[in-house]
């Protein structure tokens, strides 16, 4: 058989199996006032998960979007819904009539316009052509659109086709049951780069204080969270690097507290990146005399475009949110001043994250062996405890949590600064409130392996048992905030 018999085949066949379920979908339109099942307690579920991760005055366009009312939760500035039932459009037109909805299907969808957030929510187990429609969605995206996917897992098939033979939830025709590697798989295929996954609901049913335990708790945690309902999958456009012409300017944030030996080899190690680089020093409260050694070496090197400024509060964190205050580059960076990452490593993290490899680019100090005074061995333990315990919290695996260096977009820490309202100041060591603000803003974290070098000046600003007991509530005090929402 040639190939276009087989087309003019698929073509007929995709016809007929879309015919009937636009059919079935009007057929439940017509019926959804009178409809009482118990999935309604599982889409207002839904919902709520899809409001953490979708902020309110986005755009947004829900494929598949029924009569409206998950699109409508997420309150967005621009709000388009599609689907191919046109009586479900109808619906949804009359329910939300702030809103734009249009009657299409979502494998020959054309719009001229792109979006903050694509949701397909419980969709792909009703497509004919699921990478179709994958590539169908690329043409309303921007490099920073995320991809939001909802999708029943196949534990739950014949659970489901009982609970429906039962008249307990609305009828449907015969589904795919996709597993999250098949939809990642079918998501690279589209040229859509995997950002991080998680399971949500367990009982989907309202019963008080059971549903409460059983699907904000017990369904987060292994090995329960395996037989949960639903996958929650976040994607990204694969990324494109940014362009010579845009070459952008970084700013070095220096955090300096008793690190008046290291300014010099600061200066003398720390090289230029992009169309040029910003040094930021912030002296927080030392005992030496840090803040003339940087006010003389910045005299000394007046080619270095370089700023000094005198922390008010405490804590590396405060001195980081201050710095990033005051800077002017498109690209934010941290460097220790004591310099156990060397600064000649920085150009890897900018060549990662201008690639577009990642959003948010974290240094890890635990792949490649350290000098031998780099690292005591209980505090190498807590970070090996810790990177299990925030790759678990934010979906995305993170091998050190505690490195001193990161970078990212200074447009995407502002969104993490106007957002930094709902973890509050918590953190007084900064790592954490930058972690938790790019998870929850859906950033791509890539990791940087590093060589971590002894001390050459100085001691240590850590308290490993003060601080690691402050870590171990900071760790309790997110799985509130990020896990168990």
């Amino acid at each position: 058989m040639n190939n276009t018999s087989t087309s003019k085949k698929l073509s007929a066949n995709y016809k007929n199996y879309q015919a009937k379920r636009v059919s079935h979908w009007n057929q439940i339109a017509k019926k959804s006032d009178e409809w009482k099942d118990c999935s309604k307690y599982y889409r207002k579920y839904l919902q709520k998960i899809l409001r953490f991760v979708v902020p309110p005055e986005h755009r947004v366009i829900e494929i598949g979007c029924g009569q409206g009312d998950l699109l409508a939760s997420l309150k967005p500035s621009y709000g388009v819904g599609v689907d191919f039932s046109a009586k479900m459009i109808a619906r949804a037109k009359n329910r939300y009539p702030n809103l734009r909805f249009k009657h299409a299907d979502a494998h020959e969808i054309n719009l001229k316009t792109d979006f903050d957030f694509i949701i397909l929510s419980d969709l792909v187990n009703d497509l004919w052509d699921v990478q179709l429609v994958f590539e169908k969605i690329k043409a309303l995206t921007r490099p920073s659109s995320r991809i939001i996917i909802t999708c029943y897992s196949k534990l739950w098939e014949l659970p489901l086709r009982i609970i429906r033979k039962f008249g307990l939830a609305k009828p449907t025709l015969s589904q795919n049951w996709l597993t999250v590697e098949d939809i990642s798989g079918l998501l690279y295929l589209a040229d859509f780069e995997f950002i991080r996954q998680w399971e949500e609901i367990i009982w989907p049913m309202r019963t008080p204080v059971l549903g409460t335990l059983l699907n904000r708790f017990i369904a987060k945690i292994w090995p329960f969270r395996w037989f949960a309902l639903t996958n929650v999958i976040i994607a990204r456009p694969c990324p494109a690097p940014v362009p010579v012409l845009e070459s952008p300017k970084v700013s070095v944030v220096i955090p300096a507290r008793n690190e008046a030996g290291n300014v010099g080899r600061i200066f003398a190690t720390v090289p230029e990146m992009g169309s040029g680089t910003e040094l930021i020093f912030v002296e927080g409260h030392s005992t030496d005399n840090t803040y003339q050694t940087i006010k003389k070496a910045i005299n000394a090197n007046p080619h270095r475009q370089s700023v000094l400024l005198r922390q008010k509060g405490k804590g590396k964190g405060d001195a980081v949110r201050l710095g990033f205050e005051h800077a002017s580059g498109d690209i934010l960076m941290i460097l220790d001043a004591d310099l156990t990452v060397s600064p000649e490593d920085l150009p890897r993290f900018y060549d990662v994250l201008t690639s577009g490899k990642g959003d948010f680019i974290n240094g890890v100090r635990l792949v490649y062996p350290m000098e031998k005074k780099a690292m005591r061995f209980f505090n190498l333990l807590g970070n090996k405890f810790f990177s299990l315990a925030f790759s678990w919290l934010l979906g995305q695996p993170i091998k050190d949590t505690l490195c001193g260096t990161k970078v990212l977009w200074k447009k995407d820490y502002e969104k993490i600064a106007e957002n930094r309202a709902y973890f509050g100041d918590f953190d007084p060591f900064g790592d954490f409130d930058l972690l938790f603000g790019a998870a929850k803003l859906n950033l791509k974290i890539s990791e940087v392996p590093i060589r971590y070098r002894e001390r050459k000046y100085g001691t240590t600003n850590i308290q490993r048992w003060k601080h690691g007991w402050l870590l171990l509530r900071m760790v309790i005090f997110a799985a509130k905030k990020i896990k168990f929402i």
